[in-house]
């Protein structure tokens, strides 16, 4: 039985197919990249995964159970995480009210809550912004922060919808820690990511699609030579 798995997803907008079959399977403790062009699905299987879209077909299976007709906050009880694209943390609150509001998810008591949200930020290494307002971060700062409120629900799957996006070379060193960090503590991850190095110098396999159907799948090696890839995303330049 696969810890994590997506079988057959399909979702229809109106008459386009955003995704068409996409299946794959993700090994506990794995870090698993997804990558494509810009409007091949990617997205669109997170929002399925993560309950903010019901596939019009198609399953999704967690720990071997069925959760792609249940609501987002029951995905989360059961241990799913994920960041978004555009992150929005509430701007006129500090660092460490945006974890809290995020840790009330798994913890019933302010005290509680703001317990596992200092745990966290020391985890991530906010501590020493953590009475910052989040507007006032930076963009590597709100990024982290985005990480660290989907860390505050305790994920066992964790999904990263571009992380690294906007960031400069040594932030990206640091953001790849950080998720190292992550896995290395147990968390399983799902990656989405433009960024060519982050994503093959992190995942243990690769998953790519385009125009919502699967190209390819193998390590980033095998991934980064297979030249549906190539034409489709990386360009004869990167290959």
């Amino acid at each position: 039985m696969a810890y994590f798995q997506v079988d057959g997803l399909v979702k229809y907008f109106g008459g386009l197919a955003a995704v068409n079959g996409v299946s794959f399977e993700v090994g506990q403790g794995e870090i698993f990249g997804l990558i494509g062009p810009n409007g091949s699905g990617k997205t669109t299987t997170f929002n399925m995964i993560s309950g903010y879209h019901r596939p019009t077909s198609g399953r999704v299976l967690f720990q071997g159970r069925e959760i792609h007709r249940l609501p987002t906050h029951k995905i989360c009880h059961l241990g799913i995480g994920r960041t978004f694209q555009v992150v929005k943390p509430l701007g006129r609150m500090t660092v460490l009210d945006n974890v809290i509001a995020a840790a009330y998810s798994r913890v019933s008591t302010h005290h509680k809550a703001r317990e596992e949200a200092l745990k966290v930020i020391d985890f991530c290494g906010l501590m020493p912004v953590k009475d910052v307002l989040a507007k006032a971060l930076p963009i590597a700062g709100r990024k982290r922060l985005e990480i660290t409120r989907a860390m505050a629900t305790r994920p066992a799957l964790l999904l990263l919808d571009e992380t690294a996006a906007g960031l400069n070379p040594s932030e990206l060193v640091e953001a790849i820690d950080l998720i190292r960090k992550i896995r290395a503590n147990g968390t399983t991850i799902i990656i989405i990511e433009h960024i060519m190095h982050v994503i093959m110098t992190i995942s243990d396999r690769i998953h790519a699609i385009n125009f919502g159907q699967t190209i390819a799948e193998g390590t980033p090696k095998e991934v980064a030579a297979n030249q549906a890839v190539i034409e489709a995303y990386l360009g004869t330049d990167y290959a």
